[in-house]
């Protein structure tokens, strides 16, 4: 039976509002700042005048005080442009119980809803990017009701696979290179990922392309922190399988717990480091405190800074 998403529940974080936290460039006039001046929404600076230039925009307030002619400089408010991105490989859907109902994936989902609405409801254009081993599909941002539809009904068609999809190895370094590559306007980038990947000096050098061509990058650390994180098993022999290899390996948890532990920890704190230094928004999301749990805390936080 096909999992669709549950469309009251996921709306109920939709009254948050979501600034973005640097300059962005958008396209209607919403709630989020443009690097773009004009002389039509709200008040940023003075400048001087220039000779030859229109001079409705003189204010003579000032040059009544100074004698000098000062223009009005403006900031344009405008909406966010917005690229989610989805790992869909093999690793993102542990655990497996359940008929893989309460995995990794099915938590990325269900927050990327929350974040759809609660940005369609500011006017923001909306894209998604899903990938494994490659780009599996890449939507441009756009804020048409279509567009809207169109990723709603690959989020349940990824919903749909969640229990049988296997061997597909993470590519993220590949996939956010890409992004990177392809959205020329600043942008605000989501990442659901627990970013699994061999070559960790290819994936920090991809966060950083990113930060590079100026976008915003928040990156929510999907892991089951029990079992990933904190290696909790019984104490018995169990046949540990990779899911994106199939690699097998017959071993009892206490003979290799403390070396797995010392690795996790470390590629752990890297990713949280570099993240650190690239300004990325790192957000721990473990799967069993439920996607809300994570969004609400982190939307209240961003709405004080920001």
């Amino acid at each position: 039976m096909a999992r669709l998403i549950n469309q009251k529940e996921v709306q109920e974080l939709s009254s948050l509002e979501f600034f973005a936290q640097q300059v962005v460039e958008g396209f209607i006039t919403g709630l989020h700042k443009s690097p773009y001046h004009g002389f039509s929404v709200e008040f940023s600076e003075h400048r001087l005048y220039n000779s030859g230039e229109s001079i409705k925009n003189i204010d003579w307030k000032v040059y009544a005080r100074t004698e000098k002619l000062f223009v009005k400089r403006f900031e344009e408010e405008t909406n966010l442009r917005c690229q989610i991105v989805i790992d869909n490989s093999s690793s993102m859907h542990y655990p497996r119980e359940n008929d893989g109902d309460k995995n990794k994936l099915h938590f990325s989902i269900h927050a990327a809803a929350s974040l759809i609405y609660l940005l369609r409801k500011q006017r923001d254009a909306i894209g998604l990017t899903t990938f494994s081993d490659k780009i599996e599909q890449h939507f441009p941002a756009k804020s048409s009701g279509v567009q809207h539809k169109l990723i709603f009904h690959e989020l349940e068609k990824l919903l749909e696979k969640n229990s049988s999809e296997l061997n597909k190895e993470t590519k993220a370094a590949e996939t956010l290179h890409h992004i990177a590559d392809s959205i020329h306007k600043r942008s605000l980038v989501i990442i659901f990922s627990d970013m699994l990947e061999d070559n960790s000096e290819q994936l920090f050098s991809a966060l950083q392309h990113l930060k590079h061509n100026k976008h915003e990058v928040i990156l929510f650390h999907v892991a089951d922190k029990q079992k990933e994180l904190g290696f909790d098993f019984e104490n018995r022999p169990y046949k540990f399988v990779d899911m994106e290899t199939q690699e097998e390996v017959k071993v009892h948890p206490n003979q290799i717990k403390e070396t797995y532990l010392k690795s996790i920890s470390e590629y752990k704190n890297q990713l949280i480091l570099k993240c650190g230094q690239y300004k990325i928004d790192f957000v721990e999301a473990d799967i069993h405190e439920g996607y809300k749990q994570i969004l609400l805390p982190y939307l209240i936080k961003r709405k004080k800074l920001y």
